[in-house]
Order: structure tokens, then sequence, then C-alpha cells
């Protein structure tokens, strides 16, 4: 249903017409103007370019949606996008000529994972099971904050369906209703997921800045696979009311965006203390009124650094990488020590079990509050079996019946390893060895390179490192940076810390960004290899 937008005066629109005539040129040639492409263009650059009168939001929109019409049919990025967009940038432009700007996002397009909800476009995690489901009543509150501060949300990017709760055999990127989403660097490489549209579509210049979602990796891994900058905030931070869930206990939104102060700018619109939420009471003494007061190039000055070398793998070419950006963080004026966590095996089996329990528990209440014809997992469990040639042509629903022999959050197993994960994730884990050597963060690879799409086979998991486990499952914060290329396909380094610590490793991504420089634009080459891959 298309959303009423404001009425706008006749003086408005000619002055409208005038400013937008204005724009309407070749910015390299005329005078004085900005020297610079709206391709990799940074938020603060887009800005500048507004203010001068050399380009609009309406222009920006029009840009971005001719590079999706372009691009994306190779990609399989985006799912939808806004009918109101054009119009919102209008009202946009129109405050600014007013000299109301509302935020340093004021005209940014971001677009939103596909299991945010929005009251005017469709909200589906990926599956035809919601396509036809009575839209969201209202925006998540997240996206209600993104408006305010003047940001046009773009569209809804493509994902893992179900965020990659749904099958033990599946294919990073790739859902029943948008196919599979391709890396745009090598495209028959995985994306990971499962925000897997908003890490391309931000990497491929398709919009500015995007959101999305993490449990597990959902965020870092989508973003480093794809060249870009991810925040998995501290839990709490943002709220998760409006956002198709999986696990409470671990549930957050994040950032997407191709530098470390795009990312803290979204971040700066994203966060806020959501009466629907309660955990974000919690961290209303925590938040920052600007995370980008962190953007500091000496920020690794005296930083103790705990490197998680357990979690480098036997690919040479990865850990001499690796090592290049130790050696980066050294001389960046960082002190690296080596540390190791023992707690892996214990923590991934209690991880597991809680993220099962709460998945049937959190998603029944989701659908329930949303209407529909299908307000249950078990309803959904049928549609997929009743629509296995849309829903299940490649891989079945393991995990979605898996979460639904699970009882209620009240049984004691649940209980028990939801202790136990808290316990060895924080205390025993992060905090612990915080403590004994007095780091203030800890740095691990993101990624390997991109594994080939095999929708017949899942992914084989090589390009996988879980170095994002332990701070997802603390709840804490963590932060991927492009750090460079195997064979043409991105790497990322992750940076990550105790409750709360997003200032330091602001601090410390930021100056490992300047030092290294590694983000560089896809070119969209070809396949790499000569196998048949069904796309």
């Amino acid at each position: 249903m298309m959303r009423k937008v404001k009425q706008i005066s006749f003086l408005h629109v000619l002055l409208s017409l005038l400013f937008l005539g204005a724009c309407d040129r070749n910015f390299d040639d005329t005078p004085g103007q900005i020297d610079i492409t709206l391709e990799e263009a940074s938020v603060s650059n887009l800005q500048a370019m507004m203010q001068a009168g050399e380009l609009s939001a309406v222009q920006l929109v029009e840009y971005y949606l001719n590079r999706i019409t372009e691009i994306d049919p190779k990609l399989h990025s985006i799912l939808e996008i806004n009918p109101d967009a054009l119009e919102i940038a209008q009202i946009l432009d129109l405050e600014r000529l007013d000299g109301q700007i509302r935020s340093p996002l004021h005209g940014i397009p971001v677009l939103l994972k596909d299991n945010i909800d929005t009251d005017n476009m469709l909200t589906t995690a990926g599956s035809h099971a919601l396509v036809y489901a009575p839209p969201p009543p209202t925006d998540a509150f997240i996206v209600r904050r993104l408006k305010n501060a003047g940001a046009i949300i773009l569209g809804k990017t493509n994902l893992s369906e179900w965020a990659n709760f749904r099958s033990t055999n599946s294919s990073s990127g790739w859902s029943g209703r948008g196919g599979q989403t391709r890396n745009p660097y090598v495209m028959d490489r995985t994306p990971c997921g499962s925000s897997a549209g908003s890490g391309v579509a931000v990497s491929a210049n398709l919009a500015a800045l995007a959101v999305g979602t993490e449990t597990d990796g959902s965020v870092v891994c989508p973003a480093a696979m794809n060249g870009i900058v991810g925040i998995k905030p501290t839990l709490g931070l943002v709220s998760r009311s409006g956002i198709i869930p999986i696990a409470h206990s671990q549930d957050t939104a994040g950032p997407m965006a191709r530098t470390v102060t795009d990312a803290a700018l979204l971040l700066n619109a994203m966060v806020g203390v959501d009466p629907d939420d309660a955990i974000t009471g919690e961290s209303e003494d925590q938040l920052q009124s600007d995370y980008t007061l962190f953007m500091q190039s000496d920020g690794l000055i005296g930083k103790r650094i705990g490197v998680v070398r357990q979690l480098f793998n036997s690919n040479p070419d990865l850990n001499d990488l690796l090592e290049k950006q130790l050696d980066i963080l050294r001389q960046g004026g960082a002190t690296l020590i080596d540390v190791e966590f023992t707690i892996f095996r214990e923590l991934r089996d209690a991880e597991f079990e809680v993220l099962l329990y709460e998945f049937k528990n959190d998603l029944n209440q989701y659908l329930q509050q949303r209407g529909g014809e299908y307000q249950s997992l078990e309803q959904l469990i049928e549609f997929n079996r009743e629509n296995a040639e849309l829903e299940m042509p490649y891989f079945d629903q393991e995990l979605f019946e898996m979460a639904q022999a699970k009882g209620a959050l009240s049984n004691l197993d649940y209980q028990s390893a939801l202790q136990l994960s808290k316990r060895l994730a924080q205390v025993e884990g992060i905090d612990a060895l915080i403590a004994e050597h007095q780091l203030d963060a800890f740095v691990a690879p993101s990624n390997d390179a991109a594994d080939l799409i095999d929708l017949e086979n899942r992914d084989s998991g090589n390009s996988y490192i879980p170095s994002s486990t332990l701070a997802a499952v603390a709840g804490y914060p963590s932060i991927t940076v492009p750090a460079g290329f195997i064979n043409g396909l991105p790497i990322g380094v992750l940076f990550f810390g105790t409750a709360f610590s997003e200032p330091t490793l602001l601090e410390v991504a930021y100056a490992y960004e300047q030092l290294s420089k590694a983000r560089m634009a896809p070119y969209f080459l070809e396949s790499s290899t000569t196998k048949d891959v069904k796309l």
C-alpha cells in the first residue's frame, strides 16, 4: 500500500525544479564542482555535493535505481524497490532548500535486509510464505529512526532465506523469493550470508549504505566476503522490535558500509532506547551521541590487541596476508599478544541448542503478531512441504524441523544451555582474556577466499571462519574491515571486544583502515571456473 506523502506547495515545486535544473549538468565540466564520481562516494562526499547544490537526493536515488537496473540482474541482491523513494527524496530536497538538515544521513539512500519490517513494502525473510501476509502495521523501530534522520529507504535486499536458519545444507545468499545472490568480485563465488544482499549491494555501489542482521556472522561474514565494513553491535544497543527473529539472546541489526566512518554514521541513526524492546533500556547509559568522534587516525597507539591465531587456517595465502595485517597494526602503535580460547567446541554445542529453542519461540511470537495464514513454525514447515518446488528445490528444512521438536523456554535443557553459552563466551572467554592480558580488543580473520556457489551440494564451508561466534554468543560487538584480496576475492579482519566497547573498536578499526586502505570496488569479473553453476 502506497504511504501517503506530505503535500508539496507550488512554491516548493518551483524551487525544487530550479534546484534540480541547476544540478542537471556534467560534474566534470563545471568549474568549482567537487571532483568525485558517485561510485564509491562516501556519505560525507555526497552531503558536500548536495550542500553545494551539485547533487540532489532525487538525482542520487535515480543514480542508484539506474545502477540497480543495469547491474543487479547479474547479482540478485535486491528484492524490491521502495515505491515512495523518489517522492521522499523530493521532500528531503525541499527541506534542504529550507535549511532543514535532519542529520548527516539527510537524503542518503539506505537498503534494508528483507527481514526488517516496513509498512509500504513486503517483509518476507525471502520466503514465499510471507509474500501475501498482511504488511507489518508499522515500520521497525530502527526504520523509524532512519527515516527521522532523513535517510531514504531505497528498498529491500535478498538474504539467505529465514536468515539461514532453515537447513543445515543451504547455500548462503539463496532465498525462494530472490534466488541466489552472487559475489560481485567473482560471480560464481558465495557472497556469504545471511545478509548477502546488503553486503553485495553496498559493495557494488547500488546504495551508499545498508542494514543487515546478525545472530552469528550474518553481518560480518557477508561484509568481509564482499569487501566492505560491517558492525555487529552489542546486544541491546540497537532495537530488535519489528525484525523477523532467530534468537533474542543473540539477534541484532548492524550497519554495512564501504568505510568505517560511513558505518559509524549509520550506527548513529540506528541506536536508541525502544520501549518495545526492554533490553535497549540497559544500553541507555552506554549510548554515544556520535560514533564518528572515535574516527582517530592514531587510534592504534597504545592499544593492546589479542591475536586469536587458532582462527587462522591451513591456507598459506591467507596466513601470509594476515601476518601483513598484524604488521600494519604494530606499525600503527598497537602491542599484539597471542591469546587462545579453550571453549569453542563446548560453546558451539550450547549455542546451537539455544538457537533451536529461541527460534521456535521467537518466530511464533512474531508470526502471531504479524497475522496472516501462517502464524507458526509448524505451519511454515507444512507450507514448504506443499510448495517444495518453490521453496526446497535445492535443500530441505532440517533446522525448522529440529526447532519445532523443541519445547518451551521454561525447559531446563534450554535454561542450562543459555547459562552455559553466556558463561563460556563472556566470563570464561572474552572477559577473562581481556583481564588476564589487559587487552583493548581481539583480532582474527573474518573469512577465507569465497567458495564456489554449489546449490546442489551446499556451501563447502572452506571460506567460513568461526571468528564471529565468541562476540555473537556473548552479545558483544565486532567489526570487520577490508584487509586485501586472495585471487581477486576480498578478505576481512575482525576486531571484537567486551560489552559496549564500540568506541574502542571503532578507534582500532578506523586507524587500521587508514593504514591498510584495502577497499577496492568490484569490477564484475567473469566466472573464475568453467563449472556450470545453476543460479
